[in-house]
């Protein structure tokens, strides 16, 4: 912890947030030299909806730009240890999409652009899928896409981790100190007012996830989030029933599934309701909500309809209109670097975010990573993204 007087001086950049994305970039920036670094960090690190992420890591996405950010962030889950230190983040759960039935061509074509990307997935067949899964119920499946090297993390660790390197290269790190409002210099962003005190920065990347809009609002520009309120339960595995460790998206259950700790499976759903106060939401589901949940999944793996419910957590997405993120120049905030709205997808590309925006910080321009296709402004444009390949699962308009 600083003191008061460090609180209020200047910075070259000042991150808002300390979840997952603002502690890579931090460390990013820190390991590129790049100035005087603060995290302004309203709780503790990955106190936020990082710590409740249900913390996927696979590669299948419909979207280049996503693929090519999912396939840098798996080689570095993976060398976590070699890259940043501490323990092993990644937990190895093969992957499996399964998409419906009239979408299969979309899968064939998405499947042969992850492969450009680099990515490690082939196309399997029902019969394949049932030896990988035995106790799934897949007479419905006639193709699925496979990722044998995708697997599953925790946010909480990859905050925390990912913060403690950045302060050994220099990051300063403010915890429980909210951030009340930008400051202004005329047009331009010259730092953040604080519960600690005001903070002078050339920069300032919002990376504040669900709480990104009131601050941005307050400022003059309204960026197009919403929040939509998600549970997940934990389901006891019955001791007969053999462990596949395999991690799933059905769209025809609508939910996803992976292993979670000794035991028991993590069950989520696609959808929830919006407008939910990130300040203010119920920190467990209803008993109906999480026997629905189950009772869903267990359509693809009935096993889970007799296991029983070990616990449930809950959290928020910060949603987009297209469900894909903003990064970029704040329009009309010059000196304000926005880097959210990720949808429900911020944990499994947060190391390959950190890469991208330090370039983008640095040079002008990601170079790992092309990040102009989600360029905030591009709302106002009328050019959200939408890929030939979506799922209509995926789509916002189905929500």
């Amino acid at each position: 912890m600083v003191n008061g007087s460090e609180r209020s001086g200047g910075a070259d950049v000042c991150i808002v947030g300390a979840g997952v994305m603002g502690t890579s970039i931090a460390y990013q920036l820190a390991a590129r030299r790049l100035g005087r670094v603060v995290i302004c960090d309203q709780g503790t690190v990955g106190e936020g909806m990082s710590g409740r992420s249900s913390a996927l890591i696979r590669m299948h996405y419909t979207l280049r730009e996503e693929v090519e950010l999912a396939v840098l962030s798996l080689r570095m889950f993976r060398e976590w240890t070699q890259v940043i230190g501490g323990q092993p983040v990644f937990h190895p759960a093969p992957f499996v999409r399964i998409v419906h039935a009239d979408e299969v061509d979309k899968l064939r074509r998405n499947i042969a652009m992850q492969r450009e990307c680099g990515a490690r997935v082939e196309l399997i067949d029902g019969s394949t899928l049932a030896s990988l899964a035995p106790t799934w119920a897949v007479e419905d499946v006639e193709f699925a896409a496979y990722e044998p090297e995708s697997g599953y993390g925790s946010g909480g660790q990859v905050a925390a981790d990912l913060l403690n390197r950045a302060q050994e290269l220099g990051v300063t790190y403010l915890a429980r100190t909210r951030v009340l409002g930008l400051r202004r210099s005329g047009d331009r962003v010259t730092g953040v007012d604080t519960t600690g005190g005001p903070i002078e920065a050339s920069l300032v990347i919002c990376a504040a996830g669900v709480w990104t809009r009131p601050l941005l609002r307050a400022a003059g520009w309204d960026p197009p989030i919403d929040t939509e309120f998600h549970h997940v339960a934990m389901v006891r595995r019955l001791q007969a029933e053999p462990r596949d460790g395999l991690a799933c998206i059905d769209s025809v259950s609508r939910t996803y599934f992976r292993p979670d700790v000794p035991g028991t499976t993590l069950v989520g759903s696609f959808y929830g309701p919006r407008g939910i106060d990130p300040d203010d939401f119920p920190q467990q589901p209803t008993e109906s909500e999480a026997v629905g949940l189950v009772q869903a999944a267990s359509r693809r793996v009935p096993g889970l309809a007799d296991g029983g419910i070990a616990g449930a957590v809950t959290g928020v997405y910060d949603m987009t209109p297209d469900t894909r993120p903003l990064i970029g120049q704040v329009p009309s905030l010059p000196g304000c670097l926005l880097v959210g709205g990720f949808s429900g997808m911020g944990f499994k590309i947060s190391p390959a975010i950190g890469v991208a925006v330090a370039e983008l910080v640095a040079d002008g321009a990601a170079s790992s990573v092309d990040l102009r296709v989600f360029r905030p402004e591009r709302f106002e444009e009328g050019r959200p993204i939408l890929p030939e390949g979506e799922y209509r699962d995926d789509l916002n308009t189905a929500r």
